[in-house]
């Protein structure tokens, strides 16, 4: 980690264009240039990954789905875990994320990964055991479907986890935060610049569709913006039924 790193980082993420005309060239056209570089930065700006996946059980012989899996970065969260499965599925949209999770791959010798270039809305995958969405939904277009889809691929009392950026309700049910006017307006501008779109209805919809098996609402640190938090949740939900 250098401080030139960061800024490079930061300034492709304040100035590149993002381009394309589908959501897949979008996204590619945002990665192609911070690739190598993306989990450095990341690592201090996206919380609560560890916390999830060391919360979540690792079933032996079990399937694990990785929607929007990037790097492969939270996979090593789970540590020497990752040998009691069978299989490993890591699915990403960018080619460019995907290079360096074929390289993270291959040093941690993880033979029962598979890396593959796909939408999480539409992936065609074996049922699973666990499934996992960390900073995913937020740039995800139709994340109703990619929720949907995952929760058709989980075997019954299946697991879904996520973790991502969002904002509350102006008037959140109880048991839920609730968010000042700066954080759910500055927020979802702030990141949707690269397309980006924090939601507030995120943990309300998994909330209806699986059983909660853990709900945190929480704040973390943006790097080099002394004072400024920005909001994040982690999810564990159970499947019921077939």
């Amino acid at each position: 980690m250098t401080l030139a790193s960061d800024l490079r980082i930061a300034y492709r993420l304040l100035f590149s264009p993002i381009t394309g005309s589908s959501h897949r060239e979008r996204l590619e056209s945002f990665y192609q240039h911070q690739a190598d570089e993306y989990d450095n930065f990341r690592d201090r700006l996206l919380h609560g990954r560890r916390e999830l996946y060391q919360a979540l059980p690792v079933p032996q012989g079990g399937h694990w789905i990785e929607m929007g899996g990037g790097t492969g970065r939270n996979l090593e969260y789970l540590q020497h875990r990752i040998d009691l499965l069978d299989r490993v599925s890591l699915v990403d949209l960018s080619s460019s994320l995907l290079v360096q999770a074929r390289h993270r791959l291959r040093r941690n010798g993880w033979q029962h990964v598979q890396s593959i270039e796909a939408d999480a809305t539409q992936v065609d995958l074996p049922p699973a055991d666990v499934i996992t969405f960390s900073y995913s939904l937020t740039m995800i277009p139709d994340w109703f479907s990619a929720i949907n889809h995952a929760i058709r691929l989980l075997k019954p009392n299946g697991l879904l986890g996520v973790v991502d950026f969002y904002v509350a309700r102006k008037y959140p049910d109880s048991g839920y935060s609730r968010h000042g006017w700066m954080k759910r307006n500055f927020w979802p501008i702030w990141f949707a610049s690269d397309n980006v779109f924090l939601s507030q209805d995120h943990l309300p919809y998994l909330a209806s569709t699986l059983e909660v098996v853990s709900k945190c609402e929480s704040i973390g640190k943006v790097p080099y913006l002394p004072g400024l938090r920005v909001p994040y949740y982690t999810f564990i939900g159970r499947k019921i039924g077939s």
